[in-house]
């Protein structure tokens, strides 16, 4: 909104206005954001940018917007976009903060060509003035009635909440006008060669572009659904295999999910575009992408949480903030709706349960959290069945709005402990998976990059314990390490949340390598078969790792699958009714996990208790036999 003169025409649809410059995504970098002055360097220009979050307290090095030094209208925060831009549109948002609320209610907008010369935009004859913000986080798009074509803009605040002070986090709409001389364009640069569909799809396109893919690619996809969200929208997963709809024995399972946070909208169009790329390479005879297909059952569920991303949908990448459509439509946070088995665990230690009274793995789920009246999502529920029903091995799931990989636990151990590290039992495993992802993407391990919020997670390789970071109970990553076998990381994939569309391409470049390398390390440990004498596979007997106190178990058909770094293990099996049976196995570096089949035998208490059983638990009577006399000389 604006005021002075006339009003404007409507804006334009967003499909037809120009896309965000890129302070929100960190294309723009600090150097190109100036200021009249500042209240301290945590509240800098470089800090004015759109859905920025503070740290906890007001004076972190990292604050949540640039404010000025002084409350008057003299006060102004710059872009510079190094080139000839059509400016079209501000968008603004107040001062991310728990303590203070500070936002300007209204602007003037000046450019320059030079930085010296500023002109300010009018309507007619009057200046024009824009109306911002009426609280601090929902943001407001101004669009100008004239485009403005400049190298420079400025916001100048004219008023400001009374009882606060200037600060202001900005987007600004901008097309770069033609210039295939300007060096910045060109450093700056990314374009992709794969022929995907690059757009933010809504529910029935999603489901469409599926189909399609299915279509595309019969033989080696299959389209189905784990349940339904609160407002009874399907789960759809596509599952890619060379046997769809079968579990192979020895062939691992793999997921990636996305969406458990519905405003965290680039990991669900990743899943898209991977499900494209995957079939399209597969046809076109790659041999990386035809062995990942053959070698691994593959499932891919983009969207977790559809009726949250329809609420962020319905206002756009620009405008739905930092939190519109994070919660299912009950208000439920999905990714951490799960329930808390590791306080369970954790009592059994301190008590010396384990193992006699209760295992280290497959810990139940407690009665309370099954019960109907239990605050849990359908879109939780239906994630459970999943992990339950499926032998997956590996897992990640694909969140927003910062870049970086976690991994369990995401609870701290210790009470009242906000921060800590809190590693399992697998700490060198999942850091080996984290980094594997974090060092294939283009930013995440670049120490050059700026940080996306309070966290510089480039100074850790770009992976970082989840309790170390901010605890949270009942996270999906440590419900699957607990009660499944399946190891499960949280890869946050880039800084803005729900990033234009015209950024698609850009952070399918960012990103599709490591989502390969990831999905290849399901190949990495040992696996294997364990039967019986005769030949058959033996379900749910335990895989112990000598010195890894966390064990899994095998599937239906005895095959198993247990991530290991390289080294040497010895590995012990153990079945209800069968002897141990114990060997060591060697991990090589190379992708492709050791063999480790094992063959057991029942032990004896089993065959006299299956013997009893067959006999209807009664004594085993053996048949009479006439008494021996013996015969000398003839004689008996």
């Amino acid at each position: 909104m604006w005021m002075g003169g006339r009003a404007p025409p409507p804006p334009p649809p967003v499909s037809c206005k120009c896309p965000p410059m890129g302070l929100e995504t960190l294309k723009i970098d600090d150097f190109q954001l100036h200021a009249s002055t500042m209240r301290r360097y945590g509240l800098g220009a470089h800090r004015g940018r759109l859905n920025i979050q503070a740290g906890l307290y007001d004076d972190d090095l990292y604050d949540g917007a640039w404010c000025a030094g002084r409350n008057d209208p003299l006060q102004w925060l710059e872009v510079d976009a190094r080139r000839l831009t059509k400016f079209t549109g501000v968008i603004t948002q107040g001062r991310s903060s728990l303590w203070s609320s500070d936002w300007v209610t209204s602007y003037k907008v000046f450019v320059s060509n030079d930085s010296h010369t500023w002109v300010t935009l009018k309507n007619g004859s009057q200046d024009l003035i824009f109306i911002g913000n009426k609280e601090k986080e929902i943001p407001v798009l101004n669009m100008f009635p004239v485009a403005a074509v400049a190298r420079y803009i400025r916001v100048n605040p004219r008023s400001w909440f009374n009882r606060g002070s200037i600060c202001m986090r900005v987007e600004i709409l901008g097309c770069p006008m033609p210039d295939s001389q300007n060096y910045y364009h060109r450093r700056n640069e990314i374009t992709t060669t794969d022929n995907l569909d690059f757009k933010h799809h809504s529910y029935k396109e999603m489901r469409h572009l599926m189909k399609v893919v299915n279509e595309m690619c019969p033989n080696i996809t299959r389209i189905y659904n784990i349940g339904k969200s609160h407002s009874g929208q399907k789960l759809y997963a596509i599952e890619i295999s060379d046997n769809p709809g079968e579990h192979e024995p020895g062939e691992p399972e793999f997921r990636y999910t996305a969406g458990s946070h519905g405003n965290e909208v680039l990991g669900r169009e990743l899943l898209l575009l991977l499900m494209q790329f995957m079939c399209q390479e597969y046809l076109s005879g790659s041999p990386r992408i035809r062995h990942l297909v053959h070698e691994t059952r593959i499932h891919l569920l983009p969207s977790v949480n559809p009726d949250g991303y329809d609420k962020a949908l319905e206002v756009g990448s620009e405008l739905s903030g930092w939190s519109l459509g994070r919660w299912s439509q009950d208000g439920v946070d999905i990714h951490h709706n799960f329930p808390d088995l590791n306080s369970i665990l954790w009592e059994a230690e301190t008590k010396k349960w384990i193992p006699r009274k209760m295992l280290n793995h497959h810990v139940p789920i407690p009665e309370w959290y099954q019960s109907k009246n239990s605050t849990v999502a359908a879109e939780t529920r239906a994630l459970v069945s999943w992990m339950e029903k499926i032998p997956f091995v590996l897992g990640g799931n694909l969140q927003g709005g910062e870049l970086v990989v976690t991994f369990p636990y995401d609870r701290t151990r210790s009470q009242g402990v906000s921060r800590e590290q809190t590693p399992t039992p697998d700490d060198h495993v999942f850091r080996w998976l984290a980094f594997s992802y974090a060092s294939t993407h283009r930013l995440m391990t670049d120490a050059r990059r700026r940080v996306c919020h309070t966290e510089d997670f480039a100074k850790e390789d770009g992976t970082i314990n989840g309790a170390s970071w901010h605890t949270a109970a009942g996270s999906m990553n440590d419900f699957s390490y607990l009660h499944t076998n399946c190891f499960e990381l949280s890869m946050y994939v880039g800084c803005d949340k729900f990033p234009h569309e015209s950024e698609l391409a850009e952070e399918w470049e960012n990103n599709r390598e490591s989502l390969l390398v990831f999905m290849e390390q399901v190949h990495r440990g040992i696996k294997g078969i364990v039967w019986d004498m005769q030949g058959r596979g033996i379900a749910n007997a335990t895989i112990q790792v000598e010195g890894i106190g966390h064990d899994i178990r095998t599937a239906a058909d005895g095959d198993y699958w247990r991530l290991l770094n390289p080294g040497e293990y010895s590995i012990t099996v153990r079945a209800e009714g069968y002897s141990a049976s114990s060997k060591v196995c060697e991990v090589g570096y190379d992708i492709g996990a050791t063999r480790c089949d094992f063959t057991v035998s029942r032990t004896n208490l089993s065959r006299i208790k299956e013997i009893m059983e067959r006999y209807n638990k009664q004594p085993i009577r053996q048949p009479l036999r006439p008494p021996c006399r013996l015969e000398i000389d003839g004689k008996r």
